[in-house]
Parts: C-alpha cells; structure tokens; sequence
C-alpha cells in the first residue's frame, strides 16, 4: 500500500535518516517507537509529503487515502462542534448531490438503449456504491457514536468549537478524521489529550477498522492494546519487529545483547590489528602484512550501538522539607465560570508522604483544582486550607506559556536558581540530556519532549514538599517515564498528580480521586482497582570470552652456520612463510565469516541459538588461529634473523 525505498535526510553534516525501507501492508497495526529525536514524526511527515526525503521515495498505492493527525494543529472556531465535525463529509455531500443529479437526468430521459442512457447508469451505481462505503447512509449516527465515544456529552453538539479548550479543539480534528475512514491512520500522540476511557474507546475502535495504522505513542496500555507490529527508529536505522510493544521490549534487550557481542567482538579485532601494526610498523619484513592490516582497519564497517541506552535521565528530587501532617484539608470546594459549574462538594484531606492520583474526564475540573490547590485558581464555594510549612512544586501542561521561548535552556534554570545551586546548573542539564551545545538552544526551538524534560528540571532546583504535576509524561519518551516514575517513588514528600498513563499510575499512587460528572470521587486503591470498580477495564497481563595470551619461547644458538645448515634453514623459512601465508588466509575466511554474523546480529530481529553457537565456535577458532599466526610468525622472524 505504502512503500519506503532507501529514505535518507541529512541536515549540513548530520544524519537523521539512512537508507530506511519498509512495508506499510493493508490493516497493520504499527507502533513507530524511538527515543526523542530519533524522526519519528519526521517520518509521518515524509509520507504525508508535508516534507522532502534527501535521498530515496515514498510509493502510495494510487487508491490509497492518508489521514494525518498531527501533535499540534489549528481548528477551525467559526463553526459549532456538530457543524465542524460533518465536515469530515464533505466528499459523502459531494456525491449526494452527484446521486441526486444523476437521478434527476435519468428519469428526464426516454434513450433507455442509447450509449449515452447506460453510461448515466453506470456512473449512478459508482456514486452510490461509494457513498455507501463511505458512510453516507449512517453518516449521523456515526457523528454521534464518535462523539460521545471521545468523551463529548450530546449537550456539547451546538457548542460553538471557539469555546473548547486545545485538547478538546483536537479531539474534534481527531473525530473528523475517523469518519473520513482513510486506508491508513498516521497518529502523532493521539491520547496526548484524551482521558482513559476515551483512550479505551479509541483503542477498540482502532483494533477493529478495516484499513492500517501507523501510531506515535509513548502510553505502553494503548500501544500494546492496538499494535501488532513495532517498528524502532535508531541511530538512523528502522528495525522492524513482527510483534506488539511489549514483546519488541524482550526482542530489542536480546537484539541489543546480540550487538553488544558484535560491538565488543569488532573492538578486540580493532585492538589487535592496532596492536600488531604498531608492533610492525618499522618492519620491513613485515611491510605487505601492515599494509594488509591498514586496508583491512579502513575497510571495516564500524558496528555502532544506540546511545539512548547508555545514557540515563538521573533525576533526584532534593529531600523534602519537613512539613505539617496535613498538607491541604480540602472542605465542601467547587468551581463555577460564570453559568457554567465544573465541579462541586469535593471534600477530602491530603497527608504528608501520600502519592495521589487526580483522573477523569478532560473537562471535568482536574487541572482547575491542581491550579486551585496551587493558589492560582479560588475556590467558588468551600475552602482549601494549605497546611503548615508547605512548599509546592508545580508542573504544567502548557509548558509553552510558562517558559520564555527566547530564553535559552541554560537561562531557564539559571534565572530561577539560586545560592550554590547555580553551579551545579550544567550537571542538572546533563541529567536531562541536556548536553554540549544543547544547552544553548532556545526554548522555542524545542521539542515537546525537550519541553517537558526542562520543565522537570526546573522543580529541582528547590527543595519542596509537595508536587503537583499536571500530566507530567506528555511527549516524554518511554525511558525518560521510567526514570521519572522510579524518582517520585523514592521522593519523601506528597505528590499530587494529574495524568490518564495508566502504565505511569501503576505502582506510583494508591489513591485516587476521580472527577466525574459534577462531583469527586475517592477510591482507596491503586489504578487498576479504580479501572476495575469502574468497569472500564480488567487488569492488563502484561558472554564475552578472554582470549588466551600466548607465550613464546625460542632460542638462537647464534654463531655461524655452515652450507647445509644455510640450506635447512632456508627450507624451514620457506615452510614457515608458507605456514604464515595459510593461517593468514584462514584468518581471513574466519573475519569475513565473523564479520558477516556480526552485521546480521546488529540488525537482527529474533536471538537465534544456532547462529549464535556457530558465531562463538568461529571465534574461538579465530583466537586459535591468532594463537598460531603469532607462533609461527615469531618463528619466521627468529630464523630469518639467524
């Protein structure tokens, strides 16, 4: 359907892409997975044709439709949420009106045997036929399945879109472009903005839609609930793994073990041929092999192995200072703008060292009690009282508003830090892989995950006790979630925080308060036993080998050797050249067979126990060879010095 020939993208002297090829094949389910940087939205946007390959192409079947979701885009706000989202029909109006017509000419027309009468007809059963594949006939009903499916109430359908927020304003261009039914889906996030049970709703109805998906996503749940295939974007490389998310994770670690073997193999034959023509450099007598081991050293395709797990995002929260018991005692609050009430009579205590979860639908008051709690935001009706010596860290979700674009990363947290601090400012930022010329970079030209990174940065350099982060893990890679959830769960003060990650909650809160339909809700549990009480989901199941030194030990009786000991040892030095003559050649055909396993094991997709066998078989014999080059080459010296 969709086909990826030998794409590359470089920027000045720099890579992005090299060479990637593959298949997008009739209803896949593919996750494009990657750390962040690696292209893979670049990707979506080479074919969308949005942007130009340097090199290679992207073939679309000539009926093959592309609907694009992007991370951020403009929605129209002239229109209401219905009257906008039937837009997705344009083409559907288009052939009704064709249909209506071409109905209207034939029944004016009396030339039932004539050419011009059966092309009519003709034409008639095509319009028809594709408005019915299209959706036509149910197109109503399916405007308000998906509507409501994405978390809109039927009294949101006149609404004018001007008065949605961003994240509702996508979920409209999200609903208009499932009705479209194109044959492939490219989502970029798609639940960046959406709650769990909209999530849940989106991953059933992509399981089931007859045409293919290529998705974006950092949310573990949804990947492996929707995918079937992987594919991962590393050091400019595609690896493409038949298999959801889950099961890429175990076959990327035994992939990666299989090229770390490779890496290290590579690095001992490097070692060694360095070694031996540094030892030989000035040797006449060895000149044809240094040069053969100079060639050979040039030739090398040199093994490289992905950074990204190397590297770690080290993030540690300072300790918290000491607080009172009761962090924020939160009696009958609700919050009314103007006519419209979001929520009310939420009534609860937060305790010193309690990690709580704020879900629910978007819209339904989560992030405007975070900012209540935080004092930007009063209270319509109640009251929330901070307690003693609390001092609070809060991250947002529109990091773009809160952080100057023209400030540079460094200048981000240097106008914030204060004391001694300030000179700890670039190790903090090595910390979140902010590196080398990096921090010199302007907040604007950021990604989002770069965003979020410095953000997070930023609540380290002072030492509170209570955290309130407003989905802290949009646009964060799957490592940079990892090493945040393992940080707040070591962090010694209250976390409040607002997230729809199922994969994030899980091990992190074990309290959850769900805004809901006007009111909030305390559950005592963790995530999965609020997605189980409420119905909306069941528990998800989801050698390096030294090589041996050899010793040598060869004596020279020295003195001068008469005409048949002349004789005998021109005849040993001629065995002993042609002996070092054949090891070489077999040491030869074994490097060229080590060589071509490791480029298989550097791109291979499933560990093989009988390749990997036969690869230590062959270098052990290649320790064994290398053993007897070095004996018989000292040898040859030895004698030909006599």
């Amino acid at each position: 359907m969709i086909s990826l020939d030998n794409l590359s993208i470089s920027y000045g002297g720099w890579t992005l892409f090299d060479g990637i090829s593959f298949l997008i094949n009739p209803k896949d389910r593919i996750g494009l997975v990657g750390k962040n940087g690696a292209g893979k939205t670049t990707l979506l946007r080479v074919i969308t044709g949005e942007q130009q390959p340097t090199e290679g192409a992207v073939t679309i079947n000539g009926e093959c439709t592309i609907g694009y979701l992007p991370q951020q885009m403009r929605v129209a706000d002239t229109t209401s949420l219905i009257a906008e989202t039937a837009k997705a029909f344009d083409e559907v109006l288009r052939i009704e009106a064709d249909i209506e017509r071409l109905t209207s000419e034939i029944a004016s027309r009396t030339d039932y045997e004539s050419e011009a009468y059966a092309d009519l007809i003709h034409r008639l059963n095509d319009a028809n036929d594709r408005y019915h594949i299209l959706g036509g006939d149910t197109r109503e009903a399916d405007i308000e399945r998906t509507l409501l499916g994405l978390g809109f109430k039927r009294s949101d359908f006149e609404r004018p879109t001007r008065e949605f927020s961003g994240g509702w304003r996508m979920r409209i261009e999200l609903a208009k472009l499932l009705l479209r039914r194109p044959s492939i889906f490219l989502l970029d996030e798609p639940t960046n903005h959406l709650d769990i049970e909209s999530i849940q709703w989106l991953e059933e109805y992509l399981k089931n839609y007859n045409g293919a998906v290529l998705l974006i996503s950092h949310d573990r749940a949804f990947l492996d609930n929707v995918t079937t295939r992987t594919i991962e974007l590393s050091l400019g490389k595609a690896y493409d793994y038949k298999v959801p998310y889950s099961k890429f994770v175990e076959l990327r670690a035994e992939r990666r073990q299989q090229q770390m073997a490779a890496y290290e193999n590579q690095q001992r034959l490097i070692e060694k041929t360095e070694e031996f023509i540094e030892k030989f450099r000035y040797k006449p007598t060895k000149s044809n092999q240094v040069q053969s081991r100079v060639k050979q050293l040039e030739r090398l395709e040199r093994i490289e192995v992905d950074e990204e797990d190397m590297s770690r995002l080290n993030i540690k929260f300072p300790p918290a200072p000491r607080s009172g018991q009761i962090v924020a005692d939160i009696k009958g609050v609700g919050k009314a703008f103007g006519d419209k009430r979001i929520f009310a009579g939420a009534e609860f205590t937060i305790e010193r060292g309690q990690k709580i979860a704020l879900v629910g639908r978007n819209g339904e008051g989560k992030t405007t009690f975070a900012r209540m709690l935080i004092g930007e935001l009063e209270a319509t009706e109640g009251d929330i009282k901070v307690g003693a010596n609390v001092n609070i860290g809060y991250y947002a979700q529109n990091q773009d508003d809160l952080m100057d674009g023209e400030f540079t990363v460094f200048d981000t947290l240097d106008r914030v830090a204060v004391g001694d601090i300030r000179t700890r400012l670039r190790d903090i930022l090595g910390a979140f892989l902010f590196r080398g010329e990096d921090i010199d970079k302007k907040v604007k030209v950021l990604s989002g995950g770069e965003r979020s990174r410095l953000a997070m940065a930023r609540l380290m350099l002072e030492p509170y006790n209570l955290l309130v982060l407003d989905e802290p893990t949009n646009h964060m890679d799957m490592r940079s979630k990892d090493i945040l959830k393992n940080a707040l769960q070591k962090y010694d003060g209250t976390v409040v925080v607002v997230s729809h990650d199922r994969e994030f909650l899980d091990g992190l809160v074990d309290r959850i308060y769900e805004f809901r339909d006007g009111g909030v809700r305390e559950y005592l549990g963790d995530i999965w036993y609020f997605l189980e009480k409420r119905k909306v989901e069941s528990l998800q199941e989801i050698e390096r080998k030294e090589r041996p030194v050899a010793t040598k030990a060869v004596e020279n009786s020295g003195g001068k050797l008469s005409y048949e000991q002349k004789k005998e040892q021109e005849k040993l030095i001629r065995k002993l050249r042609k002996a070092v003559e054949s090891v070489e050649e077999e040491l030869a055909k074994v490097e060229k067979e080590i060589s071509d396993y490791d480029a298989r094991f550097a791109v291979a997709t499933e560990y093989n126990a009988d390749d990997y066998a036969k690869y230590n078989a062959l270098k052990e014999q290649y320790d064994r060879l290398m053993h007897e080059w070095e004996k018989v080459s000292y040898e040859l010296e030895i004698t030909e010095q006599q």
